[in-house]
C-alpha cells in the first residue's frame, strides 16, 4: 500500500475514532497529495518519495508556525499546530541521530573532494540526496558547516 492509500485509510479510522486533530491533519495531507497528483506534468501519479517530501514540508511549516505563535504569546495555537506536526511525522521515516548524519556527511565530503566552505553547495546537494527523509536540511547544513570550517 502506498502512502496515498495509507493516508486515505487512516482518514476513515480517524473519522470512526472521532479524532478531530488527526482527521484535520490527514485531510490536509490528502489535499496536498491530490494537488500534486493533478499538477501539470504529474500524469496523475504520486510516488512515495514525492509524498514524503510533501509531508516533510508540511511538518516543517507546522513547526515554524508553532514557533511564531509561541513568540506572539499564543501557546494554545502553538499546541494545536504541534499536535498536527506530530500526526504528520508518523508518516515520515525515523530521523537519524546526529552522530549517524555526521558519519554520512563525512563520507560525502570525501566522495566529492570538498575542502572549504566554497564546496558547501556540492556537499549539501549530495548529502541531501543520500539522507532524503532521514535528516532535515537544517541539521545537515549545521554539520556540513562544522566539518568544512
Amino acid at each position: 500500500m502506498d502512502l496515498f492509500d495509507k493516508v486515505s485509510e487512516d482518514i476513515k479510522a480517524a473519522m470512526k475514532a472521532r479524532d478531530k486533530v488527526r482527521l484535520e491533519t490527514l485531510r490536509n495531507i490528502k489535499k496536498l497529495f491530490l494537488e500534486a497528483k493533478t499538477a501539470p506534468g504529474s500524469n496523475d501519479e504520486l510516488s512515495d518519495e514525492q509524498a514524503l517530501k510533501i509531508i516533510q514540508k508540511l511538518a516543517k511549516q507546522g513547526k515554524e508556525t508553532a514557533e511564531m505563535f509561541i513568540g506572539n504569546g499564543r501557546q494554545d495555537l502553538a499546541d494545536h499546530e504541534l499536535e498536527q506536526v506530530k500526526v504528520a511525522e508518523e508518516y515520515l521515516p525515523k530521523q537519524l541521530p546526529a552522530e549517524e548524519v555526521e558519519k554520512i556527511v563525512k563520507a560525502v565530503i570525501a566522495e566529492v573532494g570538498a575542502e572549504t566552505m566554497k564546496d558547501m553547495g556540492k556537499v549539501m546537494g549530495a548529502a541531501q540526496k543520500k539522507l532524503a527523509g532521514q535528516a532535515d536540511g537544517k541539521t545537515i547544513s549545521g554539520i556540513v558547516r562544522k566539518l568544512l570550517a
